[in-house]
């Protein structure tokens, strides 16, 4: 079942394109953070997604908010996409185990082996505030990311 808004976001601990642990309550207290599932990296729809992420929420990644978005991908080919992409935010792994915390957001798609288009708005206390789950072929609007934030 996925997680529920109003419930508290599931902690994790994984792997950046850095190699760098980030842990999700290490930024409790201190910034909410946009959580974005995402399937593949040099995918057209993920990249088209992403792409829109760094060109529209740049801001966002600043005192107030935390993106963190995550897929199976190895930290080395997210770093490759990220250089690629001029991507500054951060890029999780969730490849080994494969899925764990796609699997705990109940975001995993069992058949392909990827995360679907999972989104968590996660408030400074690590509550969930708005959450939108799409499957793997659908878009996401990043501009409702920015609208769910303003609400917090």
């Amino acid at each position: 079942m996925p997680i529920e808004v109003g419930a508290q976001a599931p902690d994790f601990e994984l792997p950046d394109q850095f190699m760098n642990p980030v842990k999700l309550s290490d930024f409790r207290g201190e910034k909410n953070v946009v959580l974005v599932f995402f399937s593949a990296a040099f995918s057209s729809i993920c990249e088209g997604e992403m792409c829109s992420v760094r060109d529209e929420l740049a801001d966002l990644d600043t005192s107030e908010a935390q993106v963190l978005t995550v897929s199976t991908d190895t930290p080395f080919v997210l770093r490759q996409w990220a250089d690629q992409q001029g991507y500054k935010f951060s890029l999780l792994s969730d490849f080994w185990p494969h899925g764990k915390v796609s699997r705990i957001y109940d975001v995993f798609d069992e058949q392909f082996g990827v995360p679907t288009r999972g989104t968590f708005v996660i408030d400074k206390t690590g509550t969930v505030r708005w959450r939108v789950l799409n499957a793997i072929p659908d878009i996401r609007d990043a501009g409702e990311y920015r609208t769910a934030l303003a609400a917090l």
